[in-house]
This record gives structure tokens, C-alpha cells and sequence, in this order.
């Protein structure tokens, strides 16, 4: 879904040169947006800190004034807990490094047809979304791509992104370049192929000497939960999720089982269900021997791949007596998602590859 968003906010309001680069190509700003992660144990609670303070997560009547208070208790009480998390998977996120990966290598794929410079920002860590914007207004640029990392859309996600982008972006200097929003990206061909050469790069590891396939896995989709009031109140998240899934298994053309679930609950309230624990737990009890996670709404490894999956699900799994469980290879630098991006982009800023 592409969007203009030029009526909404000022983000079209920059200063820029009238040339591009030395071949005459219009020069191209592409923001890649993501949750980002503590890089250092010292940076966890501060993290949890702006996660919790963030209005699109923790919202009721009058809380823009208890809001911090309550931000800061949520984050001191659940520290040292997440803090063993990280531990387990090196002491800090990934996801800044993948991140930045990912930025090298769409810029390096936009660069053989645009000016493009591909910048990160981060809703809840660094680099942060001022820091974006304030490489951006260090360069001007002809037009401006905002492109939240988050396949599905989600008002907790890509909206609270692109809300702190406003909150930054809005008293930035007077000019003129089209600003586009990129809001998701849930069908996209290329997309949807990447997860697809990522599953059967998952399913090989069931495969014994000789085997040609492994048609008993279960394709177990786990996508990060929303809380279910968002659903109500028309979030098109779970929508989206499903119908990502069924375009995958639909291109994979795999006979095997599948189903969907949620991971990352936080708090007391209603979220998405089922469970990624409660679906293990329904798995085991069919007597399902073989599981392959997928990752569906990750792009990059993190916290939730790495520890909530890859080590407290297959715990977990083991104990119910699922003999092998594996989890699908998060997107990451892969080419043909870095080709999605890049499609996507040259869509939004009216660039057709085959006349270049």
C-alpha cells in the first residue's frame, strides 16, 4: 500500500538541490524504520522505557500524564528478566547490525538505477528517528520514501513508527520533494518468494540422507501478537497475517500441515490467540513429531526469534515430546527480499527499471 502523505504532515517539507547525482539522476532519501533493540545490557531498561512510553502501547483515558510513571515502573520491574533473555543470545539485539545490512544492501541494489541513500531509524533505540532526520536534512533530496520493516501493518507498528516520524519531521525547513509512506507490503511477489526460499531452506534440516522430502513437518506460523482491542477497533494486522500465510503456502506448494499463532504478549490484557505455547502444546498432544517455526512478521532476527523461539519454544517442545524443532532463517540481507525492497521503492518514486 503506498500512500502520499504529503497532505498530512510536513514531510515533504525539504530543502533540496535541483540536480542529482553526476548523471543527472534524481537524488533519492529511503527511510527504513524498525523497532530497534538494546545494543548492551546497560541499555535494556532505557529501552523498555521508550517501548513502554510509547502512546501506541500503553493507552487510556489520562494517560499522557501517567504514562511516564507507569513507563518507568514497567521497565525497572521487567529488566532484569529481559536482561537473561539477552544474555542468552550475547548480551545484546541484532537487530541494529541486520538492520543496517539490509540498508547497505537495498542502497547498493537502488544505486544501479537512482541516487539513493538508505538511511535507519529506530523507534525505541538508536540510530534513533532524529537521527534520521537529521541526516536528512544534511542532504537534501528530490524525494523522500519512508519504509517501515514491518510486512503487515499494524497502528502499534508502522503507525507508531511513522508518528514519531511526524513528531521529528514536522518543524523541518521549508522547500519541496515528494514524500511517499511505503505502509506495507504483506503481498508483494518478491516478498512473499523470500519467505518461501527461507521455509525450504527450514525444511532441509528434517531432511535424512536420501530424503527428498519431509511432508510430516508442521508449518507452525508465529507472528508478534497485538492486543485483540486493536483488531476490534479495525487494526487490519491479522488480516494481513493471514493472508501472508496463505500466499506462502500457496507459492510453496508444500503438502504439509500448517497453522498460525502469536508470540510476545505483554501485559494483563486480551491479545491475539492462539499462542505460540499453546499451539505447541495442541501440536504434542496429535502426537505431531516434527515442527518448523516461521518467523512470519520478523524481517530480521531479534529477541523474539532468537530467545522466545529458537530457545524457550524448543525448550518448551522438547518437554512435550516434539522430537524435532527448528526454526525458519529470519529474512535478513536475503537477496531476493533486498530485491522486494527495492521494487518497492522504485514503485513509490515512479522509476521503471526496464527503461533504465
Amino acid at each position: 500500500m503506498l500512500i502520499d502523505i504529503r497532505p498530512k504532515l510536513r514531510a515533504d517539507r525539504l530543502n533540496h538541490s535541483p540536480n542529482g547525482d553526476d548523471t543527472g539522476r534524481q537524488s533519492v532519501g529511503v527511510v527504513l524504520f524498525q523497532l530497534g533493540g538494546p545494543d548492551s545490557p546497560e541499555a535494556i531498561e532505557p529501552f523498555l522505557y521508550n517501548l513502554f512510553s510509547d502512546p501506541e502501547i500503553i493507552d487510556y483515558p489520562f494517560a499522557r500524564l501517567a504514562r511516564p510513571t507507569l513507563a518507568r515502573l514497567i521497565a525497572s520491574r521487567r529488566a532484569k528478566r529481559v536482561q537473561e533473555h539477552y544474555a542468552r543470545i550475547g548480551g545484546r539485539s541484532p537487530i541494529r547490525h541486520l538492520t543496517e545490512q539490509q540498508a547497505a544492501a537495498l542502497e547498493k541494489e537502488l544505486r544501479k538505477t537512482m541516487d539513493a541513500r538508505c538511511f535507519v531509524a529506530m523507534r525505541y533505540w538508536k540510530p534513533s528517528t532524529a537521527d534520521a532526520v537529521r541526516q536528512i536534512q544534511a542532504r537534501p533530496f528530490h524525494q523522500l520514501v519512508l519504509l517501515p520493516l514491518y510486512p503487515q501493518y499494524s497502528k502499534t507498528t508502522t503507525g507508531s513508527s511513522l508518528n514519531e516520524w511526524c513528531r521529528w519531521f514536522s518543524d523541518t525547513p521549508s522547500g519541496r520533494s515528494e514524500a511517499r509512506v511505503i505502509s506495507e507490503f504483506h503481498t508483494h511477489p518478491l516478498y512473499i518468494d523470500a519467505v518461501v526460499e527461507k521455509i525450504n531452506l527450514g525444511l532441509e534440516r528434517f531432511l535424512a540422507p536420501g530424503e527428498p522430502r519431509a511432508d510430516d513437518v508442521h508449518l507452525l506460523f508465529s507472528a508478534h501478537g497485538v492486543p485483540l482491542k486493536e483488531i476490534e477497533r479495525g487494526d487490519p494486522y491479522q488480516q494481513q497475517i493471514e493472508s501472508t500465510m496463505r500466499l506462502v503456502v500457496e507459492r510453496g506448494h508444500w503438502p504439509n500441515p500448517h497453522g498460525l499463532c502469536f508470540q510476545s504478549r505483554v501485559g494483563p490484557g486480551k491479545w491475539l490467540t492462539p499462542s505460540l505455547e499453546a499451539s505447541l502444546h495442541r501440536l504434542a498432544a496429535q502426537g505431531v513429531m516434527r515442527v518448523l517455526v516461521i518467523p512470519i512478521s520478523f524481517v530480521t532476527d531479534h529477541v523474539e526469534t532468537l530467545y522466545e523461539i529458537d530457545i524457550e519454544a524448543r525448550a518448551l517442545a522438547g518437554t512435550l515430546g516434539i522430537r524435532q524443532f527448528e526454526v525458519m532463517p529470519a529474512l535478513n540481507d536475503c537477496p531476493t527480499f533486498v530485491r522486494a525492497l527495492a521494487d518497492l521503492v522504485r514503485n513509490a518514486v515512479g522509476c521503471d527499471e526496464s527503461k533504465v
